[in-house]
């Protein structure tokens, strides 16, 4: 099957790997300068903490829907006397707003792509960003120049919904079509009952070790004297969580750091915001076996 068209115009930009690289660096000394607070809320803000989903999807609905109602109020505003023509620029301040929630949680997701992915999380960012600044000049326009520039605020925030759609394919093609901050676990395969995954004598004490059960990459660790066990495939972006670090009972992730609890792989810490799926794991009769906590689907 033959590459999507905007993949194909992406993939020949090679100007814009220079720019996410400072793009990327940036948004990381942001958070590295506020210190312990700035994993805080890098957390927050990729949607580890609290939410436990991605934040960015969340938050976006709420600035488009505010800049279509926008759009809509302004023509009924301009061609009837149904509403005043402040309800358009009431409804254009909401989605300026919220859009800087939206903006900040957009590119800290950036911040952790890579390779093709990067370049269209690029121009979706960009996009967006062109969105907010033709939005903020037609707000402008309505606050300071007076009713005589209405017809040309409302003209940029057109254009502005324009940017909106070609920007929202963008998005939804990072998650539909390349699988950005997609559980990289959702579709996997493993036992339903306990399988066999070696002897005692394979796992050593703190010693990240992945095995096969049915299929589904395991990660086992013998911790404090007990076994634990997690699917080794990071949820973020697939990473192997068997060539990561283990520091106490937290695994942290090779590709961009996701830290995953072993004991039950619960997430403590982004760019992942889902959970890895926990293993039961008993000792019998001189072999180790593996259970999934929980049913896989």
């Amino acid at each position: 099957m033959s590459e999507p068209l905007v993949d194909r115009v992406i993939r020949g930009q090679n100007w814009m790997d220079g720019f996410a690289d400072v793009l990327q660096k940036l948004v990381a000394a942001i958070y590295k300068v506020l210190g312990a607070p700035g994993r805080l809320l890098r957390d927050l803000m990729h949607g580890s903490r609290v939410l436990g989903h991605p934040l960015h999807p969340v938050v976006t609905d709420v600035p488009i829907g505010a800049w279509a109602a926008g759009v809509v109020a302004d023509y009924v505003a301009h061609f009837t006397a149904r509403l005043p023509t402040q309800a358009g620029d009431v409804c254009l301040a909401v989605g300026l707003s919220a859009a800087l929630l939206a903006v900040a949680t957009g590119y800290t997701d950036f911040a952790d792509t890579f390779g093709h992915e990067r370049r269209v999380a690029l121009t979706h960012g960009l996009t967006m960003t062109l969105v907010f600044i033709v939005d903020a000049v037609s707000m402008a326009l309505r606050w300071w120049a007076g009713s005589s520039a209405h017809p040309l605020a409302v003209g940029l925030s057109t254009a502005g919904f324009g940017l909106v759609v070609l920007g929202g394919y963008l998005g939804g093609h990072l998650v539909f079509g390349i699988g950005t901050m997609v559980n990289r676990n959702a579709f996997a395969e493993g036992p339903e009952d306990f399988v066999d995954v070696g002897a005692p004598a394979d796992f050593e004490e703190d010693k990240l070790t992945r095995v096969d059960a049915s299929g589904m990459p395991v990660l086992v660790v013998r911790h404090a004297g007990a076994l634990y066990a997690i699917a080794a495939t990071c949820s973020h972006a697939g990473g192997p969580l068997d060539e990561g670090e283990l520091h106490g009972d937290v695994v942290t992730c090779p590709w961009h750091g996701s830290r995953f609890c072993i004991t039950n792989g619960k997430v403590r810490g982004g760019p992942a915001t889902f959970p890895q799926p926990a293993f039961q794991v008993r000792e019998t009769d001189g072999r180790v076996v593996v259970k999934p906590e929980t049913p896989l689907h």
